[in-house]
């Protein structure tokens, strides 16, 4: 069984409608369990025990949310050479381009070294909502990681 743990963040919704997506295409594969998270709730146990982790965020002040930063403060340490090459994806709600917060989780990811597997997916200028198109573009990506571990490829 592929588990997959999807932690996020959300202030207006925009995240967590994304993170839904990006479950839907994760369970929607075969033999694959989803958790989803809370950042503020997910644990290391969460994070040792799952096969792929997904990383949303909304874009604030050009950065990662402080609760996402606040689980990989959490987690760091005691995962040192535990999660080594764990696929992770990422998704962003950006009220800008959404280029600060990737670059701050895919800095922090390379200390943890796990394995980017796929393009992140940013809602750019979110404010007005994500669109149909940004949540088919993350049911994707949810299908992709828990497709690509369950066939042996990530």
């Amino acid at each position: 069984m592929t588990q997959i743990l999807i932690v996020y963040h959300s202030q207006t919704g925009n995240t967590e409608k994304m993170a839904q997506m990006v479950a839907q295409g994760a369970a929607s594969m075969e033999n694959t369990e989803v958790m989803v998270k809370k950042a503020a709730d997910a644990t290391l146990e969460d994070l040792l025990a799952c096969d792929g982790l997904a990383i949303g965020t909304p874009e604030n002040f050009g950065y990662m949310s402080g609760a996402v930063k606040d689980f990989f403060d959490r987690t760091f340490y005691p995962a040192e050479g535990k999660v080594f090459r764990k696929p992770y994806i990422v998704f962003i709600s950006a009220g800008n381009d959404g280029t600060g917060a990737l670059n701050s989780i895919e800095r922090i990811a390379l200390g943890y070294q796990f394995k980017k597997v796929y393009d992140p997916v940013i809602a750019r200028n979110s404010k007005g909502g994500v669109t149909k198109e940004i949540l088919d573009q993350c049911r994707e990506l949810g299908q992709t990681i828990a497709g690509g571990i369950e066939a042996g490829i990530y």
